[in-house]
């Protein structure tokens, strides 16, 4: 199976590439490198199963990047609050705009499409822990909403493709990860 990795060089994302790649997927891996690292990836080099394409998701995309998909898996983003800090309007760029662009294709191209959200959705819960049902208790001005705002749009968004257009779409909300490849200054809770 052909599939896009949005965020592939990222902490979480290098991982599903790995996995992809061990399950002998053809992976197209794509990334900004802004939080991102060339070093995750470096062991792919030279796969033929594997393409690296350096671009911001938020831009638009030439329909040839995405011919022969059948699958995107939209990790791409600043993930960590130090991160998103740093980056704030390419966070809200990203899960907003880039989240656009890829469920333009995933409808187009009949592409089945993977979102990657996060317990930050929630907020400062007032719930704990969180049921699906809840709806989260978040600041929309503070300063980690860019963050918090753009992956609540980001499932908004998708939510809408698949109710409007039928578009085979999954969200997975990621809560508190760590490991290998993990920044040691990452900003989050085991970092």
């Amino acid at each position: 199976m052909n599939i896009l990795v949005t965020g592939g060089a990222g902490f979480i994302g290098s991982h599903v590439v790995d996995r992809l790649l061990a399950d002998g997927h053809e992976v197209v891996c794509v990334d900004n490198f802004i939080t991102g690292s060339k070093e995750n990836i470096q062991q792919h080099k030279g796969n033929p199963r594997f393409t690296l394409i350096e671009k911001d998701v938020s831009e638009p995309w030439p329909d040839d990047l995405v011919r022969g998909i059948e699958q995107i898996y939209h990790l791409a983003s600043p993930a960590s609050p130090k991160s998103y800090i740093q980056y704030p309007l390419e966070t809200l760029m990203v899960n907003s705009v880039g989240t656009a662009h890829l469920l333009e294709l995933s409808l187009k191209y009949n592409i089945r499409f993977l979102l990657a959200s996060t317990s930050e959705v929630y907020g400062d819960p007032l719930e704990h822990p969180q049921k699906e049902t809840y709806w989260g208790n978040v600041n929309p001005n503070g300063v980690r909403s860019c963050y918090d705002e753009s992956k609540r749009f980001a499932e908004s968004i998708t939510m809408v493709y698949v109710r409007m257009y039928k578009i085979d779409a999954r969200i997975v909300r990621i809560f508190n990860t760590y490991g290998p490849r993990l920044q040691k200054d990452d900003g989050r809770v085991i970092s």
